[in-house]
């Protein structure tokens, strides 16, 4: 029987941040499903929020309570907090290079909706790949790609492996302890800034299995996407070019963005996202980010990234403009679990990460508290799955399934017809109308002779326009225009 203690699905950094705490004592499989670096964590720009001092706590806490519209659940977000004051100098000891000053001290910027400035960050604007990189030379444990996770392995209210494909052939993984670190649900959208592989397959299994899905109304749409160009996965232009001062501006050069909020471009992305939204459809005029304040040595040394994937494109930053638009982003719902990521009434089963819904988020994140939340769940599920009693398992046999066809001939079209429907009746502004019809489209896609993975991010996607339907005020995130 192929065993492991635990079994780590996902190899972003909320699960190579577990790895990098479970002992080498213990056998441990990352599994990803492609290659490690095509991940979330690969494209995150703009930094990690950490909490300065003991003294920033609460306002930490409050700012992410203030962007959560209060939806919140407190005592996670203290934790995350006040956790970042441990996480946050582990990961500097055990040998991440952040970005310093001269004098080596490390360097802080400010994002929307923070109140001072408290995110590190690192390569400039490549901060996901650093530490992804970082965490990778880190990781003491076994990691296999091409490793796809179509089943979870339950009985009697226990968790003992998963059903998956190894390099395409079909493979049953025993683990003693599962922990799913496998990301959002940004596939499922037309407009999106993820990576290929989150396509919200996890969720989907947890639908069928009766785990509970929680806060699935509330995702959240970046504002600053460069989306024309032919791939599901959009540009971001990081939050840390408006935390240091670019403005967003139409056709005329106006910044139309204080018509909607006080604070401007500094407001929370719901807020920037539905303002972009509705100013492009009520006056026909393009949005376009505008850095011609800003010096073009400083530009390139603190935004390497950005200014080298658009000199691609024939953008010369900082001195041309470059239209934007919101898209997918992040999923502030996910898999109900408790702040040890434990999953109710569910033994041998955690959750970390984007997938979680701890209740850090409410009903849309702050900035850049995505890498730091990755990475204190990660350490508290696993000081958790360490310090319980570990009896010996005895693990059912679980038949063989090789009947289970993953993908059907007309997969795709109705793959991409979902992702139209997600994106127009599911997203930035949404009408009961429009979610009734999402419904009823879903209902019917389903009733189709579809592939196992197809009807996996269908199973995702009920669950998310159910909870906006029965969501009937808007909240944060979540915005419901009167007809």
């Amino acid at each position: 029987m192929n065993k492991y203690d635990v079994l780590i699905i996902g190899a972003g950094i909320a699960g190579l941040y577990a790895a990098m705490q479970l002992p080498e004592s213990k056998k441990v499989l990352v599994v990803c499903k492609d290659i490690p670096w095509e991940c979330n964590t690969f494209y995150a720009q703009g930094g990690m929020a950490t909490a300065l001092d003991e003294n920033d706590v609460p306002l930490h806490v409050s700012d992410t309570m203030a962007a959560g519209a209060y939806h919140n659940i407190k005592e996670a977000v203290e934790i995350l907090s006040r956790t970042s004051l441990e996480t946050t100098p582990d990961i500097i000891a055990k040998g991440m290079a952040f970005d310093r000053a001269a004098d080596g001290k490390l360097l802080y910027t400010k994002e929307a909706a923070h109140s001072v400035a408290r995110i590190i960050h690192a390569g400039g604007d490549a901060t996901g790949r650093y530490m992804h990189y970082f965490m990778m030379l880190q990781n003491r444990h076994k990691l296999q790609k091409n490793t796809l996770v179509y089943d979870l392995l339950i009985e009697n209210g226990r968790c003992y492996g998963v059903k998956a494909t190894v390099n395409y052939e079909p493979t049953t993984i025993y683990a003693d302890d599962v922990i799913i670190a496998s990301g959002g649900v940004g596939s499922l959208y037309a407009y999106n800034t993820n990576s290929r592989t989150v396509s919200a397959d996890i969720h989907g299994i947890c639908v069928e299995k009766g785990i509970e899905l929680a806060d699935m109304e509330f995702m959240q749409f970046h504002p600053t996407v460069f989306v024309d160009t032919p791939f599901a996965r959009k540009l971001l232009l990081t939050e840390a070019l408006r935390g240091e001062g670019a403005h967003i501006i139409d056709e005329d050069g106006e910044r139309f963005l204080f018509e909607y909020d006080e604070r401007g471009e500094l407001a929370s992305r719901d807020i920037v996202s539905r303002g972009i939204f509705k100013h492009k459809r009520n006056t026909g005029k393009q949005a376009y980010l505008d850095f011609s304040m800003f010096e073009a040595k400083w530009f390139e040394h603190r935004f390497p990234n950005i200014t080298h994937t658009f000199a691609g494109l024939g953008y010369h930053f900082p001195k041309d403009k470059v239209p934007v638009s919101p898209a997918f982003h992040y999923a502030n719902g996910g898999i109900k679990c408790d702040v040890n990521g434990c999953i109710p009434g569910m033994e041998g089963l955690y959750v970390i990460g984007e997938a979680a819904r701890t209740g850090v988020h409410g009903a849309n994140r702050l900035a850049s508290n995505s890498l730091l939340e990755a990475a204190v769940f990660a350490k508290r599920a696993v000081d958790h799955l360490l310090g319980r009693e570990h009896q010996q398992i005895k693990t059912p046999e679980f038949e063989k399934d090789y009947g289970n066809i993953l993908h059907k001939e007309n997969d795709k079209s109705y793959k991409q017809k979902l992702r139209q429907v997600m994106w127009e009746d599911i997203g930035i502004i949404r009408t009961t109308r429009g979610l009734l019809e999402a419904k009823n489209l879903i209902y019917d896609m389903k009733n189709h002779e579809i592939g196992r993975l197809l009807q996996l991010r269908l199973n995702t996607a009920s669950a998310i326009v159910d909870a906006a339907l029965a969501r009937t005020e808007s909240l944060g995130s979540h915005y419901i225009e009167s007809e």
